[in-house]
């Protein structure tokens, strides 16, 4: 007799086959099918990396240095994280990030700018919080979700398993971005 447990593929599972590339329907039916995290179980820093829908951002933030996310309590969030040549982390001033222009920018442009918001890190960085978690109905299901102080971005989450989610980008007049969050072996 197989349990429930082997006779389905884990949600781990299907996201590893998932992040061999997808589109934006399925992406979002799997996120459909996740559990709702609550704001509390958010702490600590997060590893970032995109799930490729064919986004028009798709590429973006890992080629611009993201690396994730950081929740250091409900009203304490810092929504951008992105590291410089040396490996250093550091928050962002979402305000001072493009993110309005960056789908429109070519390929061949971001190709050759690796990395350059940690070139950009003076002019960039913040100490300050730029966020705050709060419960939100998205989709049909009230989950944790990031609201970003000063832009029209709210970043919903779904767990996939006890170090990973889920996140959509709801970004207005905008086609929903995904992205996997991991928790810091560190944390």
């Amino acid at each position: 007799m197989t349990s429930n447990k082997s006779a389905h593929k884990s949600a781990a599972d299907e996201l590893a086959v998932l992040e061999q590339g997808t589109d934006p329907a399925t992406a979002l039916a799997f996120f459909d099918s996740l559990p709702a995290v609550t704001c509390d179980e958010l702490r600590g820093r997060y590893r970032g990396r995109e799930l490729l829908t064919g986004h028009p951002m798709d590429g973006l933030l890992e080629a611009s240095g993201w690396y994730g996310k950081q929740f250091d309590g409900v009203n304490q969030v810092h929504p951008l994280l992105f590291t410089d040549r040396g490996g250093e982390i550091f928050a962002v001033e979402p305000r001072k990030m493009p993110l309005g222009v960056a789908p429109r920018i070519p390929s061949a442009v971001v190709d050759r700018s690796q990395g350059a918001v940690g070139a950009l890190k003076v002019a960039l960085r913040t100490k300050k919080h730029r966020a705050r978690l709060r419960a939100v109905e998205y989709r049909g299901v009230v989950s944790a979700a990031m609201v970003y102080d000063h832009l029209p971005i709210i970043d919903v989450f779904r767990r996939v398993d006890a170090d990973t989610l889920l996140g959509v980008m709801d970004l207005r007049d905008s086609a929903p971005y995904v992205f996997v969050l991991q928790l810091d072996a560190q944390n």
